[in-house]
């Protein structure tokens, strides 16, 4: 169910609703939020207002983005629902939440998270090994926060509950410079096309 149509590519952002003990996550929320309003990029998101999420959020509206935020009715105060959002969604539950922020994204980013990223991003990791999906998933491993994941996969491919092409579907990069090329390379083809 796409809920707006938008001619901007947009990127779904997962990332902690905690800002970590990493003080430069958070840094990292806020470059990437600025850099996707001022490529033009509408944010897709969780719409809360705390921890990365918050940051990547603020960012780009103080860069005069677009931000679609999807968060279900029982996370409107533990997330601290940013009502102030271009598109404000409230679902029922974890699932909708999950596919609207899908539907509504041609790219995803995931940053440093806990349990909530890990679940988003594998999902759509499976969806595309499954071929549901052939949108970019960009992992940003920023200070090595996901190389024990990174490490996961490979021991999951080496005993081999995975094939070596599930690797593939996931770009892996330090940082947003990266994220940002990788986003305007495949989103800029995408729309040519």
């Amino acid at each position: 169910m796409s809920l707006t149509i938008n001619p901007k590519p947009s990127v779904c952002v997962f990332c902690g609703s905690r800002p970590g003990t990493e003080a430069t996550h958070m840094q990292m929320a806020d470059d990437l939020g600025g850099r996707l309003a001022r490529a033009d990029m509408r944010l897709v998101y969780g719409a809360g207002d705390v921890g990365l999420m918050g940051a990547v959020a603020r960012a780009a509206q103080t860069a005069g983005g677009q931000t679609f935020g999807v968060i279900p009715v029982h996370l409107m105060q533990r997330e601290v629902g940013k009502r102030d959002l271009s598109t404000f969604i409230v679902t029922e539950n974890m699932h909708e939440r999950k596919k609207v922020m899908f539907m509504n994204a041609d790219a995803i980013v995931t940053l440093p998270g806990g349990p909530g990223s890990l679940d988003e991003l594998f999902e759509v990791l499976t969806w595309a090994q499954l071929g549901l999906h052939a949108k970019p998933v960009i992992l940003i491993n920023h200070k090595g926060y996901w190389d024990k994941l990174l490490e996961l996969i490979d021991h999951m491919i080496e005993q081999g509950f995975a094939d070596a092409s599930f690797r593939a579907l996931l770009s892996v990069v330090d940082g947003v410079d990266q994220a940002m090329e990788i986003l305007d390379l495949r989103l800029s083809r995408d729309k040519a096309s």
